[in-house]
């Protein structure tokens, strides 16, 4: 039975930082669901519902470090999040460099270098006009 304040501090501080990961882990399996939906818009709204929760369980994780310490439980939950979000962060990358790789082969830059230009938009490069000839 909790008696004292400082008991009782301790169970509130262990219940606010429960509820902290427990809404970083709900956002981070919401924003999974949202990306393998390929939703854009539920992808930047869990996103940013997920931002703030992070945010707000490093204010819990940082008030209970400076008040009496956070427990060992909460501190691997949280590590274990931590990971959880590093992985997704790197999937989402491998995908985004994967369809820029996509979208460079389906459209292609049609603007070569300068200088490199064999045929300008008449056919004959635009350096050759002009009263030169093309020896073939």
């Amino acid at each position: 039975m909790i008696t004292t304040p400082a008991e009782h501090h301790a169970l509130q501080q262990t219940t606010d930082l429960e509820s902290a990961v427990s809404r970083v882990e709900v956002g981070l399996s919401s924003l999974g669901d949202a990306l393998r939906e390929r939703d854009a818009p539920a992808v930047e709204f869990r996103a940013n519902e997920l931002h703030r929760a992070l945010a707000a369980a490093v204010q819990h994780f940082m008030h209970a470090a400076r008040h009496g310490g956070v427990p060992e439980p909460m501190r691997r939950r949280l590590a274990r999040v931590s990971a959880q979000v590093a992985s997704q962060r790197d999937a989402l990358a491998r995908a985004t460099a994967a369809l820029d790789r996509a979208i460079d082969v389906l459209l292609p830059d049609n603007t070569p270098p300068a200088g490199t230009a064999l045929y300008g938009a008449r056919g004959l490069a635009d350096g050759l006009r002009g009263g030169t000839s093309v020896i073939a």
